[in-house]
């Protein structure tokens, strides 16, 4: 090696582990096809290629602890085991970010016997020997006594959700710390550091560790005048566990003279982008990375058969050759060019795939001849065929084309959500890959894009059929999620009619009250500030008008609702401004927000999602109609402005307790069956029993506090949520538990039951079958495997009165549709079916809606149907 011939070349040096470490516990945990966790490999790229992009390196390494007993810790035997261990979830990932790393082409350095660290250490010096600018990239500040002049330590951190970077030279280390890098080493050692196996020396913390190094600059001066330091707690500690801090100061101490072969011409950068390193991104899923990459995907060899068609008779031919074949996948390719982005799903078409053969895929173009109407209306005769029409989303392809048999068609989208409820969207090309093993590349132009996406919903179609059918959820799929998906079309079609003046009035109305509800608020804290402001908000309730309970953060004091809610009762300012909050969300979500979807036929024609929650429940977007606050007065009258057409009213039903009548027929508990068998009052009956008071003598109160048992058990609540829910002691909360699990035995047993199948089994289903993975079971995260037990015991009940409503909806539907009817179903809400009807089949609807709604399920407990009417869904509800 020549004498300096890396002279202010940079050198850039990662902390694997920490960095992994840091990626873990600071990203939501993803997975991938294969259910790999890929969270921490996801994070340390992103944070890799930040400071790639900041310090444009010459040379990288990578260094990672090899988890054996390395020499530091085999000085002190005591101490080497008691760290703590690896997350599983994150264990899994090291080895996979090592095969990313050395696809990428860098250098990762690991040896037996030294840690990270040392090996980061001895980088370091050797770097700074050789005239280089080295800089370490670590999560782990014990590092910091690396720093120098040409050793910059870098320290990415988590601030308000996103990520940035501490850097520490010599003088920075020095001016935050108050001790130079060397010292900083003594002041760990004094005061120990536990996630790192440092014990330190009892008594001490940071700040009188730092006042004695400032003052003696090590723990052997200040040893030789212990009987000086201050205060005299610390002298004595010192000198009764100088052995400690001897101990501690060799654990704390970086090698930085370690013996492992290395070179730095081994860590020059390269083309990270490589061939190899897109293959690993893709299987990871990292979609939005892949555009760093200036490579090709992997030219699958169905390229060759894919077929441009521009004629009309040989679209004709195609076409007709379609509608023999068993399963004929489509695709639609907009015609985005020149669309702006927000307009993308009004775009025109500009071309069609079909495919329904290995051989048999095709691009067909709309030309003059072949206009969009032809397309459409040939896939719409495609669609009365023997052949099985597999599409990716159905609702959204009825937009433009009709389904003249339903019962032949197959949605890949909807099915690929009940196999994976938890992936938060799919695309056709991650179902390309995970059960096709396809990769599509997004740089591909879009006339092959759509070959792709035709070819993957043809082959997709009996791979997925097949899977659901391994799962047993075939029936579900064919018999309750394959028809909503009309049913849920034509209410999106109707749409529901608002009535504007009223939508605008009421907004006016909450404006005023919000305005005056600021005055009384500035008059209360007797001074004007930004009530929006939770900084501004928390000076002015914990400083200026000293209220208790006040909790500082680093951005201030917290205001969030469950602190101002227990402040609320004995301070008039807080409930005001708990009430001004929840104004000021009904005024922007609702009252203005509304006003944004009414389409120019007066109706708003919302989208009801059937492949977005976990449970199998159905949600609302554009608007979300479910979380309407109807729990107070104010936001309930916004349900006054859906009103329904002239010479028709609203019916609305509503499902009495379903999920605690489903519990009562999964559990078996024949208390609780008996209960609803006889049409008793369940939650005086539950008061009666759980506080042993006579079912006459129950009063409002204890009602109350029932009812939040009932519903609290559906959900898994921990005597800690009871508490705070009532307001009543932990162990008092833990008590009402404890009475009910005696009262009902069954229920117990069966979410004990439904707890230990999940523990077993990695999921949990409903009694239709719809599974519910639940991977936090096996979380090595004590808070992460509560959660998953408390989804355990609400999955099934929750997925069950979703699937009973959904079957309910489906049925409902065909029933006004075979007698004829104009009433029809437009919103469907948790429990509630809404429907407009015509003034004259009111009856016959209520009917319907009771006949169909009651008989959804076979429960050993009746069903019931709450039924009313109004002119408004405020009224009728």
């Amino acid at each position: 090696m020549n004498e300096r011939q890396y002279e202010n070349q940079k050198i850039l040096l990662i902390d694997g582990h920490s960095i992994l470490n840091r990626a873990f516990y600071g990203i939501p945990d993803l997975t991938n096809a294969e259910g790999l966790h890929t969270n921490a490999i996801y994070g340390f790229l992103n944070i890799l290629f930040k400071v790639l992009e900041e310090e444009k390196p010459e040379y990288l390494t990578v260094a990672f602890d090899v988890h054996a007993p390395t020499f530091r810790h085999e000085m002190f035997e005591d101490y080497k085991g008691t760290r703590k261990p690896m997350a599983e979830e994150l264990r899994q990932q090291v080895p996979v970010m090592k095969e990313v790393l050395q696809a990428m082409g860098i250098r990762i350095v690991e040896q037996a016997g030294l840690e990270a660290d040392d090996l980061i250490g001895t980088l370091s010096k050797r770097g700074e020997k050789e005239g280089m600018n080295v800089v370490v990239l670590s999560g782990d500040r014990d590092l910091l006594q690396l720093a120098t002049e040409k050793v910059k330590i870098r320290i990415p951190k988590t601030k308000q959700g996103r990520t940035e970077v501490e850097d520490y030279l010599a003088a920075d280390v020095k001016e935050k710390y108050q001790v130079t890098p060397q010292e900083f080493i003594d002041v760990k050692a004094l005061m120990g550091d536990s996630s790192d196996n440092i014990p330190g020396v009892p008594s001490i913390g940071e700040k009188t560790a730092t006042k004695i190094i400032v003052e003696y600059g090590s723990i052997e001066n200040a040893y030789s005048h212990v009987e000086e330091l201050k205060p005299p707690r610390a002298a004595k500690a010192l000198k009764e566990h100088y052995d400690m801090a001897q101990m501690s100061k060799a654990l704390a101490t970086i090698n930085v003279d370690a013996d492992f072969p290395y070179e730095f011409s081994e860590g020059k950068i390269g083309n990270l982008y490589t061939q190899e390193a897109y293959e690993y991104f893709q299987r990871l899923q990292f979609k939005n990375l892949l555009g760093r990459f200036d490579v090709e995907s992997p030219a699958n060899q169905i390229e060759d058969q894919f077929r441009e068609i521009t004629k009309e008779e040989e679209a004709e031919a195609v076409f007709e050759k379609a509608a023999g074949a068993p399963c004929v996948g489509i695709a639609f390719e907009k015609d985005t060019e020149n669309v702006l982005p927000l307009f993308k799903d009004q775009a025109g078409l500009s071309g069609i795939g079909v495919a329904f053969g290995e051989d048999q895929i095709y691009n067909i173009r709309t030309s003059d001849t072949m206009t969009e109407t032809y397309l459409l209306e040939k896939v719409t005769s495609l669609t009365e065929s023997r052949a099985v029409i597999s599409m990716f989303d159905v609702k959204a392809a009825m937009k433009q084309i009709q389904i003249r048999k339903p019962e032949n068609t197959f949605d890949v989208h909807v099915a690929a959500y009940l196999l994976n409820p938890l992936k938060s969207a799919y695309e056709t090309d991650d179902i390309a890959h995970e059960y096709l093993d396809l990769n599509i590349d997004e740089k591909l132009p879009a006339e092959k894009k759509t070959c792709y996406e035709a070819y993957t919903m043809f082959r997709a179609e009996k791979v997925l059929r097949e899977k659901l059918r391994e799962y047993e959820m075939e029936a579900l799929f064919d018999e309750i999620e394959m028809p909503l998906v009309f049913t849920l079309s034509d209410m999106e079609k109707a749409g529901v009619r608002i009535a504007a003046d009223q939508l605008k009035m009421y907004g006016s109305e909450l404006g005023d009250k919000i305005e005056e509800l600021e005055k009384e608020i500035y008059d209360l804290a007797q001074e004007t500030f930004n009530i929006n402001s939770p900084k501004q908000l928390g000076v002015v309730l914990f400083e200026h008008l000293e209220l208790p309970h006040g909790k500082k953060t680093k951005t201030g004091y917290s205001t969030a609702a469950d602190i101002l809610e227990k402040l609320a009762p004995d301070y008039p300012i807080v409930s005001k401004i708990l009430e001004y909050r929840q104004l000021a969300k009904l005024k922007s979500t609702y009252a203005d927000g509304l006003a944004n979807f009414i389409s120019d036929d007066g109706r708003i024609h919302g989208t009801f999602n059937q492949t977005v929650t976990a449970t199998g429940r159905i949600s609302s977007t554009e608007p979300n109609l479910q979380n309407i606050p109807i729990r107070m007065e104010l936001g309930r009258l916004i349900r006054k402005v859906f009103i329904p057409e002239e010479g028709y009213v609203f019916v609305d039903a509503d499902y009495s307790q379903i999920e605690l009548r489903i519990l009562a027929h999964c559990s078996g508990d024949e208390a609780l069956i008996h209960a609803y068998q006889e049409a008793q009052d369940i939650h005086r009956i539950t008061a009666s029993q759980v506080f042993h008071t006579p079912f006459e003598e129950v009063t409002d109160l204890q009602r109350r506090n029932a009812k939040a048992v009932n519903f609290g058990i559906v959900y898994g609540i921990s005597s800690f949520g009871l508490s705070q829910d009532l307001s009543i002691t932990r162990k008092e909360a833990g008590e009402y538990i404890d009475r009910y699990f005696e009262t009902y035995p069954g229920v117990k047993a069966y979410l004990d039951g439904e707890v230990a199948f999940g523990k077993e089994n990695g999921y949990v289903k409903t009694m239709f079958g719809r599974r519910r993975p639940i991977p936090e079971l096996s979380s090595s995260n004590f808070m992460q495997r509560s959660f998953g037990e408390r989804v355990a015991m609400n999955s099934p009940i929750q997925g069950a009165a979703a699937d009973i409503m959904k079957i309910a909806m489906i049925r409902v539907g065909r029933a006004l549709r075979s007698r004829g009817l104009k009433s029809r179903i437009v919103i469907q809400v948790h429990d509630e079916l809404l429907i407009e009807t015509k003034k004259e089949e009111v009856e016959i609807v209520k009917q319907i809606l009771k006949e169909e709604m009651e008989h959804a399920a076979d429960l050993r407990v009746p069903l019931i149907a709450d039924m009313s009417q109004g002119s408004s869904w405020y009224e009728a509800k």
